[in-house]
């Protein structure tokens, strides 16, 4: 009698065990799904601004966001004159006393399941009180999943290659300084890397930041003039052009 009541104990706890086990795998599946739907959906691309047209030889920028469109004039060689009023500037402060994101933002669609390289001739307008002035390039999915590329005026007056990467919140890595108000600036991925480069002459160019691609298939490349702190300042972009290729030398940007 003994026996059978032990027995039956242990089959008992055998079926609990199993039961526990059981649920313990369900809900860590359905903990799993709901983290894969999560970040599905907070990855996909929103571009809360409005469609345009401007075109150039080797973009097409359709894309609007803060009045873009209007500020940013195309000159007869293709070039654009980008204007941006005081106080203008994207970032998302870990404590939000900095946080702002109305610099306005002029956007192309890339399609991220191909390599791709953005490019331009960036001139700021760089002043004696422009602190944070700076030309921009974007890799835009929504405002709180970003990366912008600048040549930007530091606190010491300095002109220098930042580069600030937001997913929720934005980081901020100030890199190398340069010696004149001009600079070639690239983002390129091979659809598995995204790396930002720097160069003075077109040819040699110097690598400040390189990151897994997490982005989603819609992505979307720009430009933008920021004004975080003066009353206005304008930006000068050349050569602008988005290609379907990427560097093949991830270290040396060629």
């Amino acid at each position: 009698m003994k026996t059978k009541f032990i027995t039956c104990l242990a089959l008992f706890g055998i079926i609990i065990i199993s039961s526990c086990n059981n649920n313990s795998k369900e809900n860590k599946i359905e903990n799993m799904t709901a983290e894969k739907n999560s970040e599905k959906a907070s990855d996909s691309a929103f571009v809360r601004g409005s469609e345009c047209d401007v075109k150039l030889d080797k973009i097409h920028f359709t894309k609007s966001i803060n009045g873009a469109d209007t500020l940013a004039k195309v000159d007869e060689k293709k070039n654009i004159q980008f204007h941006v009023g005081e106080k203008k500037d994207y970032f998302s402060d870990p404590d939000n006393k900095l946080s702002n994101t109305s610099a306005p933002i002029l956007l192309s669609k890339i399609d991220n399941t191909k390599p791709f390289t953005l490019t331009a001739k960036v001139s700021p307008e760089f002043t004696a009180g422009g602190l944070y002035n700076a030309g921009v390039l974007y890799l835009y999915v929504h405002d709180n999943f970003y990366q912008k590329f600048c040549f930007e005026q530091d606190e010491r007056g300095n002109h220098r290659i930042v580069t600030v990467r937001t997913i929720g919140t934005s980081d901020d890595n100030n890199h190398d300084v340069v010696k004149g108000k001009t600079v070639y600036m690239k983002i390129s991925s091979d659809t598995q890397t995204v790396a930002s480069y720097y160069s003075l002459d077109n040819k040699t160019w110097q690598m400040v930041r390189l990151y897994k691609n997490n982005y989603p298939a819609e992505l979307w490349g720009g430009i933008s003039s920021q004004c975080p702190v003066e009353k206005g300042t304008t930006s000068y972009f050349e050569e602008i052009s988005l290609e379907e290729k990427s560097v093949k030398d991830f270290r040396l940007g060629i």
